[in-house]
């Protein structure tokens, strides 16, 4: 009798624990349905603040390669202008084609004949004229012409950049195709006072012509630079 009532009273101790550990088991899950809100926000915080911190330092990257690529595009553009300065590329654009061929008229008796034949001089004349036009880019039978390059006689040849060429000599020069036409036909100009020993020259505008890059060596052995801060 006893060993039965003892039983009962352990079976109602085991539920009593078993009772009291699903009670407590069934709050904890409760609590924890009620805190997972709490949670996902305080997590989705956390994200969106790691997210911001990554897109604030992307922008800052973008903005960094942005100033670096306006720099590398500006040291670009400075290179190219620099380059077609020198002479030292192809240029193309509008301009004026000017051809210049010795006189057809036959000289009379006595006279000099080396009136009716270009020289360097006339071919300076034409190109001093198209630089006060505003001409960019000057050549003379293909030979780039720049402020270090000469034209002089040589026999019955012209020489441009130690390159020798006979007429007819063409002069290809960029720039406004109607002011440069404009300067060589002024009245009293070069044009004009060529006619009056019948040296031809003819001026034809384009739209877009070439002018070809120098070969020739460039060497400065004199010159050099000079440090502009410490220049008074």
């Amino acid at each position: 009798m006893f060993s039965i009532k003892q039983g009962r009273a352990s079976i109602a101790l085991v539920c009593m624990v078993l009772g009291f550990m699903l009670a407590v088991q069934f709050r904890s899950t409760q609590d924890m349905k009620a805190s997972l809100p709490y949670q996902r926000v305080e997590e989705l915080s956390a994200r969106l603040l790691q997210t911001e911190k990554q897109r604030n330092a992307l922008q800052e990257e973008v903005e960094t390669l942005k100033n670096s690529d306006e720099h590398s595009l500006k040291a670009v553009q400075a290179v190219q202008e620099l380059r077609m300065r020198s002479g030292v590329t192809i240029l193309e654009g509008p301009g004026v084609i000017v051809s210049i061929d010795d006189s057809k008229i036959a000289s009379k008796a006595g006279e000099n004949q080396n009136l009716y034949i270009i020289h360097d001089d006339d071919l300076l004349r034409v190109i001093n004229e198209l630089r006060a036009a505003g001409t960019e880019a000057l050549s003379i039978n293909g030979q780039r012409i720049l402020a270090t390059s000469e034209i002089r006689c040589a026999g019955p040849t012209l020489s441009v950049n130690n390159v020798r060429s006979a007429p007819p000599y063409e002069i290809r020069a960029i720039g406004d195709p109607q002011t440069l036409e404009n300067a060589l036909r002024m009245r009293g100009g070069v044009a004009e006072t060529l006619k009056v020993w019948g040296i031809q020259l003819d001026i034809k505008a384009s739209d877009n012509l070439q002018i070809p890059a120098y070969k020739g060596p460039v060497q400065f052995k004199y010159a050099r630079t000079v440090d502009q801060e410490a220049t008074p």
